[in-house]
């Protein structure tokens, strides 16, 4: 843990310094938000903004964003310029080395939630919720959501052949997912049943629901294919997520292009 935790500062210090990177990384879905916000300025459910249900859903994708595709271009950067291979030969254990990749992305999936809350906030009107189960609800989304989505993109990361072809192998799927999971297309229900059928196997679908739960009303529920949260399937999908995205950076994980 301790050797984690040393890997994560220094993981933090490479990140933040590289600003090309950070002002992407962040900039991405909050300028998705206020391009989506502007376009689609209808309510719904009464004086409810599709601008605030953009939001909602934002936060979801961001931490998709931050967590996910971070993590799949970074290790496979750190995997073609030799990073990896020099820290096989080092006492380091791999735990700590993911250790430390997980500190990086939950301090990054932070720092993106509270900008495009801050955007929605100034912007559109998004009110943060009083109730503290909400903010429970977050806490468990969102831990979830980031475990779920960083060990999905270490995994991934194989599937680049090159620190350059990296980007584009992990942002097909997440942009896809975004359009069938009800992240650029609101409400949910408007699409093909088939589609989110397709999309009810992945987080993402499940991260931003979780966070419509906590920063929608209540009665914002009846937009969701179940009409309902459902607290518990979230929190099942993405808990199995979890144990097989574990799975599959033990099966796909190498240190070397070789």
């Amino acid at each position: 843990m301790a050797v984690g935790a040393a890997r994560g500062r220094l993981e933090l210090r490479e990140f933040f310094r590289r600003k090309d990177a950070v002002v992407f990384t962040f900039a991405l879905p909050a300028f998705l938000l206020v391009l989506l916000g502007s376009v689609f300025s209808g309510t719904v459910l009464g004086d409810m903004s599709m601008s605030q249900l953009f939001t909602a859903s934002m936060v979801g994708a961001g931490i998709i964003s931050t967590s996910f595709i971070t993590l799949g271009v970074g290790v496979a950067g750190d995997r073609e310029d030799g990073t990896l291979k020099r820290l096989r030969g080092t006492p380091m254990p791999v735990a700590a080395y993911f250790l430390g990749k997980l500190a990086l992305v939950a301090v990054a999936s932070v720092a993106e939630v509270a900008l495009l809350l801050a955007v929605g906030i100034g912007l559109y009107g998004v009110e943060l919720p009083a109730d503290p189960a909400r903010w429970l609800t977050f806490a468990w989304v969102f831990g979830l959501g980031v475990v779920s989505c960083a060990l999905l993109g270490i995994a991934a990361s194989a599937a680049a052949k090159s620190a350059r072809s990296a980007p584009a192998v992990m942002n097909l799927p997440y942009i896809g997912l975004q359009f069938i999971s009800g992240v650029f297309i609101n409400p949910i229900v408007v699409l093909p049943s088939a589609m989110v059928a397709v999309a009810s196997f992945f987080p993402l679908k499940w991260i931003a629901q979780g966070m419509r739960s906590v920063f929608l009303p209540d009665e914002a529920a009846v937009l969701e294919m179940a009409g309902t949260w459902e607290h518990g399937m979230t929190a099942l999908v993405l808990g199995a997520w979890c144990v097989v995205g574990l799975g599959l950076c033990l099966v796909t994980f190498r240190w070397t292009d070789e």
